[in-house]
């Protein structure tokens, strides 16, 4: 019986542009940004700021030496935040609705604390903050983990105190779906930009 509901940010709660955020990374002068930039899971220092390892100061002095030029805090941030291209509206319903009948709705994302300055702020477009769509937020720079990690997965069971089939966890990446279907959860692995409502709720 699914009690807990783990949705993936970027492909699933919100739809993703990673040749935007290639772009404005490009803008910044890292020119081999597309090569640096992962759809799923980061490498390099833009791994290390995901995983907890630096802070948003350090990724800035260290993407300053690949650059070759000074950037500030701002620059880091509008480059990453590329990555947002819109905030589907029946998906944030559809999170509403699942609180409302009593399933526990968690975040489990690999991000930053760069990407989530806007997330933490104006999420929605009206004000809202991304917290109050959740119950937790499993976000792998505050928990040091990241997926397709099996350490991932367990930081989360063991904070939602449940089996793992008990647990659906809802990702655009296979390769996170097929690491969290080891461990007994359930899986569903829609495609950024689709509409998968429906289809998720024909599984509870």
């Amino acid at each position: 019986m699914i009690k807990v509901i783990a949705f993936d940010l970027g492909g699933v709660v919100i739809t993703i542009d990673r040749m935007q955020a290639i772009r404005r990374f490009r803008e910044l002068g890292l020119a081999d940004a597309e090569t640096r930039l992962d759809a799923y899971t980061q490498t390099g220092i833009f791994g290390d700021l995901e995983a907890g390892k630096i802070d948003e100061e350090e990724f800035r002095t260290a993407l300053e030496r690949l650059t070759g030029r000074p950037l500030t805090i701002s620059d880091c941030r509008y480059a990453w935040q590329g990555y947002k291209k819109e905030v589907p509206a029946r998906n944030l319903e559809l999170l509403r609705r699942l609180r409302q009948e009593g399933y526990r709705v968690v975040l489990a994302s690999n991000t930053n604390p760069c990407m989530m300055e806007w997330a933490d702020r104006d999420f929605d477009g009206e004000g809202h903050a991304m917290a109050d769509y959740f119950d937790a937020m499993y976000r792998s720079y505050e928990i040091k983990e990241m997926k397709p990690g099996e350490g991932f997965f367990r930081f989360m069971l063991n904070k939602e105190a449940v089996a793992p089939a008990d647990m659906l966890f809802v990702d655009d990446g296979p390769r996170n779906c097929e690491a969290a279907g080891k461990l007994g959860i359930r899986t569903f692995c829609p495609v950024n930009g689709q509409d998968w409502t429906q289809r998720l709720l024909d599984l509870l």
